[in-house]
């Protein structure tokens, strides 16, 4: 695991500029650096060494007559049979890393290597000969890359962080952005939160060539149920190809070991993975937000060590700043810093970890899948009934049950953006003083619902989330929490062979009346016992809504609502009303609340420059 940049253009000092570059992303590979540079790019690449521990491993990696040139940041789990394959068309290896198979895989096949991964990645090679830039982030999008054109400059890495250092880059605030966030508590589209700055989307891969980008997709998602086999039948290819994949997950030269919830996804990850160790992190002595306790019961099933640490809030909300820096966009996910110091207690003994993200979208396993069948009665009344009856309950002061009747009056694209919705447009808009051009959010989830319309409505749901949620708010915290620590963080569900197999299950196997992630619970019981395959799900549990009526926390946020760059971005009134409510125990509006003191937060750090980290 490690942390790359690049850029174009011959500025006059490369190298001093790409050293800056480079030691923004040190955390990111701590233990040795590389550079190359010529008259046409420069390349900077900093190493946390997983796989051939030597300095052999260090990047940027060249083929054998050094025409092309790469920086890699991730993990091919299958590059063994891939070196042997090249090997014996005749390709020289001067290293033992997985690395080395990118640089000789695309000179022996060119685009169509991105076919035979199997792997978490983001890479860019340059091909001196042609003067010619070859990107590509994997399939789910685990890995980060960042790119931007600024001048005559095309600049390229792991972290947005690392273009403050280079001359070109102009730093501003992208409004748009900021505007669909306060939607969807992250940045959902191609776009950030820097202006002019984008992110590569998952599976796609791009070509920089005489000043020109092409970006195109080079792989799908396609769920297409295969009703033929039994549940039983289904269980057992599920138990097997995931196993599979954990084997796959736990290549490595240095120890290997697994964070730890309450969670069947985490529990399963544990122990089909047999690690030695395992990680947890609890907030208070509440079950509701502490799940080390059934943690180290679960470790004590199978046999393993379980460490914990319980976070006191003082250095949860200490270290809020520090996250959002190392975050590069506002993320608004109070799990993030749960993440992040889970990531910090691992980091004190492993190098790697094994995390159960993927679960949920690929299996079927969040409660909001259930609501189309949960109240299938309900879609018999007439639509324009349920309109009406939706318009009416919209207009009368929140109470239980209000919003499942607005809900269901809609369509499932105009209900389910994912599964944050903060703001509405209407919402927004009255909040924001600043005039913006952002798309609406069915503009952004209508590409997505566009390509699943024959499909069922859990289907259409986790289509559109393995795409927005868990590449823009999932995946993100997990790479950017753990890179903080120097860490690499795997996840085994997130696994081509796994997805593969997954597109296949029918819907009744992944959601239904009785449960989510029907089929993968069954199979999770060959290693979990029933009370862990069957235990709802809790999510990171983090116990905000409980600090944002304590005086001292209330006042933080009061404080940073009131502040200048506040009052130059939202109606600080409709802030202090929000916090006000929620105190007073009339509405939770936490996650408002939280969504804008995270942007809020992290502005300090980028646009302040409150580096004192």
């Amino acid at each position: 695991m490690c942390g790359f940049v690049g850029f174009t253009n011959y500025i006059g000092d490369n190298g001093d500029t790409l050293e800056k570059m480079m030691n923004r992303i040190r955390h990111r590979g701590p233990d040795s650096d590389g550079k190359y540079i010529d008259e046409n790019v420069a390349m900077g690449f900093r190493r946390l060494s997983i796989i051939d521990l030597s300095d052999n491993g260090s990047q940027p990696l060249f083929n054998e007559d050094r025409s092309l040139v790469l920086t890699f940041n991730g993990e091919i789990y299958n590059y063994q049979d891939l070196r042997k394959e090249l090997l014996a068309a005749g390709h020289s290896f001067y290293t033992n890393t997985d690395s080395e198979v990118l640089i000789h895989g695309y000179e022996e096949w060119g685009e169509e290597l991105l076919q035979k991964l199997r792997g978490m990645f983001a890479f860019v090679i340059y091909d001196k000969t042609k003067g010619k830039l070859f990107g590509a982030r994997d399939f789910f999008g685990i890995k980060p890359l960042y790119y931007a054109k600024m001048g005559n400059t095309f600049m390229w890495g792991s972290e947005i962080k690392a273009f403050l250092d280079h001359p070109d880059f102009k730093k501003e605030v992208n409004e748009d952005v900021l505007e669909t966030y306060l939607t969807f508590q992250y940045s959902p589209t191609e776009d950030t939160f820097f202006k002019g700055v984008k992110k590569l989307p998952a599976a796609h891969c791009f070509t920089y060539e005489n000043g020109i980008l092409d970006v195109r997709r080079y792989w799908e998602i396609k769920f297409e149920a295969d009703e033929k086999p039994t549940l039983e039948e289904w269980v057992n290819r599920i138990s097997d190809t995931f196993n599979d994949s954990v084997r796959a997950h736990k290549i490595a030269d240095v120890e290997v070991g697994s964070f730890l919830s309450s969670g069947v996804d985490s529990s399963y990850v544990a122990a089909a993975a047999n690690v030695d160790k395992t990680f947890t992190v609890g907030f208070g002595e509440d079950e509701k937000y502490n799940e080390i306790g059934y943690a180290k019961e679960f470790s004590k099933y199978i046999s393993k060590e379980n460490t914990s640490e319980v976070i006191d809030p003082n250095e949860y909300w200490g270290n809020l700043p520090k996250i959002q820096y190392h975050m590069d966009e506002p993320l608004a996910d109070p799990a993030a810093i749960a993440l992040f110091f889970v990531c910090r207690l691992a980091s004190k003994s492993v190098k790697v970890c094994l995390s159960g993200e993927g679960a949920d979208e690929i299996f079927g396993g969040y409660t909001i899948y259930k609501e189309p069948t949960d109240v299938a009665i309900y879609n018999h009344v007439p639509r324009p009934i349920r309109r009406g009856i939706g318009a009416v309950c919209e207009k009368l002061p929140q109470k239980r049950g209000l919003n499942f009747l607005v809900r269901r009056s809609r369509n499932l694209d105009e209900r389910f953006i994912g599964n944050a919705y903060m703001f509405s447009e209407k919402e927004r808009k009255q909040l924001l003083k600043v005039k913006t051009n952002a798309p609406d959010a069915m503009a952004i989830t209508k590409p997505f619902y566009d390509k699943v319309r024959d499909k069922d409505a859990p289907t259409q749901m986790q289509y559109l989330d393995l795409h927005l949620w868990m590449t823009g708010d999932i995946l993100l915290k997990a790479d950017k929490m753990s890179m903080a620590h120097s860490l690499e963080v795997r996840v085994p569900f997130l696994d081509r062979k796994v997805m593969d197999m997954a597109e296949g299950i029918p819907v009744r196997y992944r959601v239904n009346n009785e449960n989510t992630k029907y089929a993968m619970r069954i199979a999770a019981l060959k290693d979990c016992p029933p009370q862990t395959a069957n235990k709802p799900k809790l999510g990171f549990p983090v116990p905000i809504r409980v600090w944002l009526k304590e005086d001292k926390y209330y006042n933080i946020v009061r404080e940073k609502f009131e502040s200048d760059i506040s009052k130059h971005y939202f109606d600080t009134d409709m802030l202090i009303k929000l916090l006000d409510e929620h105190r007073e125990g009339k509405f939770d509006n936490s996650r408002k609340i939280w969504t804008v003191f995270s942007f809020l937060i992290w502005y300090d750090v980028y646009f302040n420059d409150k580096w004192d980290l």
